[in-house]
């Protein structure tokens, strides 16, 4: 379990996150929404501890976060997958080697600096590809993919990380609607085939409903709502996202009850 007790970032005077507090059962697909600058890629990026907290504690099963240096931290960082709105993928590197990237806490540093990966590291890759229809791309340069097929290649490269938990930061605020469905199917298919938790932060309360077992709603950096999709009513959405109601109120996007997807070979979950 996921525990975030009374979480605080300032930033000067200002609180970007102030006070947050929520538990996250394993296995769990949580959708944080909020208008802009509410502070939700700011609680992210504290969760991977790539924002330090002003107060407050992380604990996952038992451990304290916030309290991580070193070797640790860096573990920690590869537990809790991240993954961005704009990719961070290396644009010269192929996608092969842009995924195996994810493997970095694992293996030597002279080994990824001559690119000597290992066999079973190369494998694992190629399998996380083939999850999202991607293998026939591994020998191209990221930076020719189209933006939802950069972002696949992203969840791809979590994915070898053997993470416990995947944060995603707006996942989708760049891509059009057919690729929006293709990643935000990716993520489904990540927490319900191979039970990972995902955080995953959005926008658009339609995504939120129909793709999330639970909501957390931030406004000025507070947590204002957690529960169920279905009693997160238009009336409490219009009081969260203010004069942003209207961008995000419309028809729920239609979502697969099952996500077929063949086995990831050599993807523990734990």
């Amino acid at each position: 379990m996921l525990v975030v007790d009374g979480l605080t970032c300032r930033f000067g005077s200002k609180a970007a996150v102030d006070d947050a507090s929520f538990s996250v059962e394993r296995g769990s697909f949580v959708g944080v929404i909020g208008r802009s600058g509410a502070g939700k890629s700011t609680l992210l990026r504290m969760l991977n501890r790539l924002a330090e907290p002003s107060q407050g504690r992380i604990l996952f099963e038992g451990v304290d976060v916030t309290a991580l240096q070193g070797r640790e931290l860096r573990q920690w960082r590869a537990r809790s997958a991240m993954i961005f709105q704009q990719f961070n993928l290396i644009g010269r590197l192929d996608v092969l080697t842009n995924v195996l990237m994810g493997r970095l806490s694992e293996v030597p540093s002279w080994r990824s600096l001559a690119q000597m990966w290992p066999e079973q590291d190369r494998a694992l890759a190629i399998s996380a590809l083939d999850q999202f229809d991607m293998a026939s791309y591994a020998a191209q340069r990221a930076d020719q993919l189209s933006g939802g097929q950069q972002q696949r290649v992203a969840i791809a490269r979590a994915l070898v990380q053997q993470p416990d938990i995947v944060l995603a930061d707006e996942p989708i605020a760049s891509l059009d609607p057919r690729n929006t469905k293709i990643v935000m199917d990716a993520l489904l298919r990540i927490n319900k085939h191979f039970g990972i938790t995902v955080l995953c932060n959005l926008h658009s309360l339609d995504l939120a409903r129909g793709y999330c077992d639970r909501l957390i709603g931030m406004a000025s950096g507070r947590v204002v709502f957690d529960g169920a999709p279905a009693a997160l009513t238009d009336q409490i959405a219009r009081e969260l996202y203010d004069l942003e109601a209207d961008e995000v109120l419309g028809a729920a996007p239609h979502v697969p009850h099952g996500v077929p997807a063949p086995a990831l070979a050599g993807v523990a979950v734990a």
